[in-house]
């Protein structure tokens, strides 16, 4: 963000060069309900991690614990994949409308389930709507704001996260304790639903604008969504890998992370398994991160329940301070955006989720205070909180109106398939290290994920040109 763009202190006007800022009357409602529907994925997330060990216990299915949240990351690159073709055609109000009706019919399948079967349907379901919903929001931005308003947008974006931090684990906790796990999930269609009425405003505003180019508009990438569903069929084979036998595990888990790796490629720009400079390793280094922090943070609550004897609100705390240190860093980086670089952000972000993990590794294998992980993982939220909006703002400003549904979806993709690959991986090793006892399990996964975090650092130097692609200089 320039200095042109922010409003003069002392007349609370605008600087005669500078667009409305993002809470003006032009773009109130479009913040408003973008931001809404980014809570509403906040709250989801961190509730659902708080509340996994109980389900798990009620359900039985401790075995498939990491499919529970690598599947909706499967099945949301599908929906990114579709809701990016389908933007770029057509303009994203439909895909988002779409998105969020499928999104509500997952929430009400998981939270009515009676066995294990019924809820990872209805987290499938969940997945491919809130992915869908995810690029077609990205979308949006691209299309409403001017790019010098994209910075402190997605800085919304993250700081829509502090309220589902403060609220969201340790809710969910209290409600599945003083209820039942299944009103954490039928609670947010309440939500999703307040949501919608102020999407509306926004939806308005898109309709009254200019439509999309019919004459340039890219056809039906069917081929591109079937090598989606290719990618979200290897992960979902690479998570039940884990309850093969024998040498058929390592068998199984490397074929499926082999085609996973091959579906990607064409979903994604070229040069991006390769780390090529610029925009290839902006995507990358999303996967990347996310691979590292999401793998290791969803077994936090587990090892605090399961060997420090946490309840579910207690352990949804630890979840709570990351959330925080997260949004604060968003924050904090939509400020420096002159004074601090994308490579320094990327650097400073990947070594501080580095410490927390390797904390978290610290923490299981020597049975630490569980004082440690916690603290530590304040760290890792400022981490990704000083990368993520860094990483969407760059691609965005490496793209062009006729591929930014491309681009965004393939951020998305990244970002959920590099997850969901690192959450099937953890799972593979947790079973392997069960027969040790103690916390080895939860120590195997936080070595996993710190070496994902070693990949993270060795590549976040490479996400410029060498050029200007925005605000700030590279």
């Amino acid at each position: 963000m320039t200095p042109d763009a922010r409003l003069d202190a002392a007349s609370g006007t605008q600087t005669p060069d500078a667009p409305p800022g993002i809470f003006s009357s032009r773009y109130l409602w479009v913040t408003i309900g973008a931001c809404a529907l980014v809570f509403l994925a906040a709250f989801e997330s961190l509730a659902v991690t708080t509340i996994m060990p109980l389900v798990s216990n009620d359900l039985d299915g401790a075995a498939l614990y990491a499919l529970a949240f690598a599947g909706p990351l499967a099945t949301g690159v599908i929906g990114m994949v579709v809701a990016g073709n389908w933007s770029d055609r057509n303009g994203p109000i439909a895909p988002l409308l779409t998105s969020v009706a499928v999104f509500i019919v997952g929430l009400l399948v998981a939270g009515l389930a009676t066995d294990m079967t019924m809820f990872l349907l209805g987290r499938l379901v969940q997945g491919l709507g809130s992915g869908a919903m995810n690029v077609a929001l990205y979308v949006v931005v691209a299309r409403i704001y001017p790019p010098v308003l994209h910075a402190r947008i997605f800085a919304g974006f993250a700081a829509a996260w502090v309220v589902p931090s403060l609220i969201g684990p340790f809710a969910a906790g209290v409600v599945a304790e003083a209820t039942s796990w299944h009103w954490v999930f039928l609670g947010v269609v309440v939500l999703v639903l307040l949501a919608m009425l102020m999407v509306v405003p926004a939806i308005r505003m898109l309709r009254d604008g200019p439509g999309p180019d019919r004459t340039a508009r890219p056809a039906w990438a069917f081929g591109k969504i079937a090598w989606a569903l290719l990618a979200a069929v290897a992960v979902l084979g690479l998570n039940l890998s884990a309850r093969l036998d024998g040498a058929l595990v390592g068998v199984v888990a490397g074929a499926a992370i082999a085609v996973a790796l091959l579906a990607v490629r064409p979903l994604i720009p070229a040069g991006t398994l390769r780390a090529a400079r610029g925009l290839p390793t902006v995507i990358l280094l999303r996967g990347l991160v996310s691979a590292a922090f999401f793998g290791a943070e969803v077994y936090i609550p587990y090892l605090l329940t399961e060997r420090y004897g946490f309840s579910a609100s207690l352990s949804g705390l630890a979840l709570t301070g990351a959330a925080l240190t997260w949004a604060t860093a968003s924050w904090l980086q939509g400020r420096l955006d002159g004074a601090l670089s994308h490579v320094n952000a990327m650097r400073i972000g990947t070594v501080l989720v580095l410490a927390a993990i390797l904390l978290a590794v610290a923490t299981a294998a020597a049975e630490l205070s569980p004082a440690v992980i916690i603290g530590g993982w304040l760290l890792g939220g400022a981490g990704m909180g000083l990368m993520y909006p860094r990483l969407s703002v760059m691609t965005l400003s490496y793209s062009s109106d006729s591929d930014q549904g491309f681009n965004s979806s393939a951020l998305s993709i990244s970002d959920s398939l590099g997850a969901a690959l690192a959450l099937a991986s953890t799972g593979i090793v947790f079973a392997a290290l069960v027969g040790f006892g103690g916390s080895w399990p939860f120590a195997g996964c936080f070595v996993l994920a710190a070496v994902l975090s070693c990949a993270a650092l060795g590549t976040g130097s490479r996400v410029g040109t060498g050029q200007r692609i925005g605000s700030p200089d590279i």
